[in-house]
């Protein structure tokens, strides 16, 4: 297939060295399986045909599970027969329930710092399940299944971009689009990346200088005489500015990775069997770092002492001079206890590495 290039798409062929990465995450088996054989749920799937988004109970069902009420359970053969019609079945938020998604995700928002999602759309021969439409986030697609022929406008007009397996696409946000499935069943994902931005940022840095400000009372009869308000908004407005250019911008930075890390998902995908296997955990052991699961250091907000340690949905305060162990352990994807000998002594490395595994940042590994 020849590459076309629109004015405001990115096109990328398969790694060579792994032609199926992307093609291999989500199957039509794998959609039939959530579909048919598991108790998902709205919001987790919704189906659009004609441009229109379908109300929910055109394909939901209610149960009781220990004699408490379900709602919004996916009925397969109402679904199935909306399909066989021409509808576009959407699995939303597929990164919180599908292993392959999960990592993919996971590794994507720790490359690039802001938070991401993925969608999959399975689309009926010769059908279109979106008009013409903008999101208002940058988007990867990745086709897995069939091929679809995407329109897409840019600066310069409309063109068509024909995606099969083994190519992926960037649309930035904005981006008008739309596609339809072409003689096969298609199915794609979507990657979107909801960028945190500059504005977001800076709200959030002056927001807290402002609220160190004391909340007094705005002075009576400045509506007859505002020179009552403006000099005095003028004198806070000057030590506002003096406070804002002695924030430590390296704080701010350190306060905006937590906040961003303690926001994803807990990662513990084997735990179980990591809850059983620590308990024998030796200086020999082999662990590995979790996949996608992150490891950020830095300084403790109260002391120097201590070091905080970001781990995604939660964080450690430990001894600062446990950083060159933890540095190992950040470069090493797999390590023993007794890789960390240089820095620590064998008791409490075995501890550190016992402590990391029951947070989730290591995994022990079988055999």
């Amino acid at each position: 297939m020849s590459k076309v290039w629109a004015s405001r798409v990115h096109l990328h062929p398969a790694d060579p060295g792994d032609p199926d990465g992307l093609v291999g995450v989500l199957s039509l088996d794998d959609v039939d399986h959530l579909l048919t054989e598991t108790a998902i749920r709205t919001p987790a799937v919704r189906i659009a045909q004609d441009g229109a988004v379908l109300p929910e109970s055109t394909y939901t069902r209610g149960a009781s599970l220990a004699g408490r009420p379900l709602t919004g359970l996916v009925d397969a053969r109402r679904v199935l027969a909306l399909y066989d019609g021409g509808a576009t079945v959407v699995l939303q938020g597929l990164h919180r329930y599908w292993a392959p998604l999960t990592d993919l995700v996971a590794g994507l928002e720790l490359e690039l710092g802001h938070p991401c999602q993925a969608n999959a759309y399975l689309t009926p021969p010769g059908a279109q399940g979106f008009a013409l439409h903008r999101d208002t986030h940058d988007v990867f697609v990745f086709q897995t299944h069939g091929s679809k022929l995407w329109e897409v406008h840019g600066t310069d007009g409309a063109e068509e971009v024909l995606l099969e397996p083994g190519l992926s696409m960037y649309l930035p946000t904005g981006t008008p689009h739309a596609a339809r499935a072409q003689e096969g069943a298609s199915l794609h994902v979507t990657i979107g990346i909801n960028q945190l931005t500059w504005r977001g940022l800076l709200r959030r840095t002056v927001a807290g200088v402002v609220d160190a400000v004391p909340d007094e009372h705005l002075p009576a009869g400045y509506l007859d005489d505002p020179s009552l308000l403006a000099g005095r908004l003028a004198q806070r407005l000057e030590a506002l500015a003096a406070d804002l250019r002695s924030v430590p911008a390296d704080r701010v930075v350190e306060q905006e990775m937590t906040r961003f890390l303690a926001t994803r998902p807990t990662r513990l995908r084997g735990g179980l069997g990591d809850v059983l296997a620590v308990r024998t955990l030796d200086d020999t052991s082999r662990l590995r770092r979790r996949a996608g699961h992150p490891c950020v250091l830095v300084r403790h907000p109260d002391t120097d002492d201590r070091l905080r340690v970001l781990l995604g949905d939660r964080h450690l305060d430990v001894p600062a001079r446990l950083q060159p162990a933890l540095e190992e352990v950040r470069a090493r994807p797999t390590l023993s206890p007794a890789d960390l000998a240089d820095h620590l002594d064998a008791a409490d490395r075995v501890v550190l590495c016992r402590r990391l595994v029951r947070e989730g940042l290591l995994e022990v590994v079988s055999g």
